[in-house]
């Protein structure tokens, strides 16, 4: 067995391979994913068992596969997720865009920061009454309180990046020559990256829990809409299949962001 040492490689000879162990940690911890799901599973179905009014994992899975083959849970899932991206997206662009604008110039960032601040205290929810009298019950007041919460949650964090960004990278790239358009495109965008991304984060789970009440309000059709009905007729299996849908749409849209933000920021240290 070969035996690495830091004395100096002969010319010509192959450079050891370092092994930084990040797949040994990646592994470790879809492996205790695994473990915390399975543990999770176990306490709820004690639980049920314990004489606690919790549906079997077994009895909401037979709901789910119920839902399924009906496609009622394909039809509701299909209409919020369809609110969610609408709001999510709006929300997130239009976010970055007056991040953008607040941190990089002081006038529009006296012109906004009052009414920003004013509507961060007020939850999106007690919106929705004057939306639902101003926009009607269609899809629009639903999507538009979805954008408003999106759009809170990830202003603040472009904006918090923009305004973190070293001042020596700045002052660097003008010794350089580059002008103020360059200098943001190369410098502030890539600078405030991660915090845009993380702001995006908060702002989906804050658009998934918007959509919910939502949706408790003239809806047809989605999941929040099924569990206000499964209420109604103490459905809990069905109530577990909706809170368990969100949460798994709801993941896979993280992981699916988490994902992207690491191909952006790659040039971020990573710990």
């Amino acid at each position: 067995m070969a035996v690495l040492t830091d004395a100096p490689a002969r010319p010509g000879a192959q450079a050891p391979v370092r092994h930084t162990g990040r797949p040994d940690r990646r592994r470790t911890l879809l492996l205790l994913n695994l473990v915390s799901i399975a543990a999770g599973i176990g306490l709820w179905w004690g639980l049920a068992r314990a004489g606690l009014q919790f549906p079997t994992p077994a009895e909401v899975a037979a709901q789910a596969w119920t839902m399924a083959g009906d496609g009622t849970l394909l039809d509701d899932a299909t209409a919020s997720l369809g609110r969610v991206l609408a709001g999510f997206l709006l929300g997130s662009a239009a976010a970055v865009v007056v991040g953008f604008l607040m941190g990089w110039y002081t006038v529009a960032r006296g012109l906004f920061e009052p009414w920003i601040q004013f509507f961060r205290t007020i939850p999106p929810l007690a919106m929705l009454p004057l939306v639902l009298v101003l926009l009607g019950i269609d899809e629009t007041p639903k999507i538009f309180v979805i954008f408003l919460a999106a759009f809170l949650a990830c202003v603040i964090s472009t904006y918090q990046g923009v305004v973190s960004v070293e001042r020596t990278l700045i002052a660097a790239a003008q010794v350089l020559g580059a002008k103020d358009g360059t200098i943001f495109a190369r410098v502030v965008v890539p600078a405030s990256t991660p915090f845009i991304l993380v702001g995006m984060r908060v702002g989906l789970g804050s658009a998934w829990a918007t959509l919910v009440a939502a949706e408790l309000l003239a809806a047809q059709e989605g999941l929040g809409h099924r569990m206000q009905s499964a209420q109604l007729y103490y459905d809990l299996p069905t109530i577990f299949v909706g809170i368990i849908s969100i949460g798994v749409l709801g993941l896979l849209m993280d992981r699916l962001l988490q994902l992207a933000g690491s191909r952006v920021t790659r040039w971020q240290e990573q710990r």
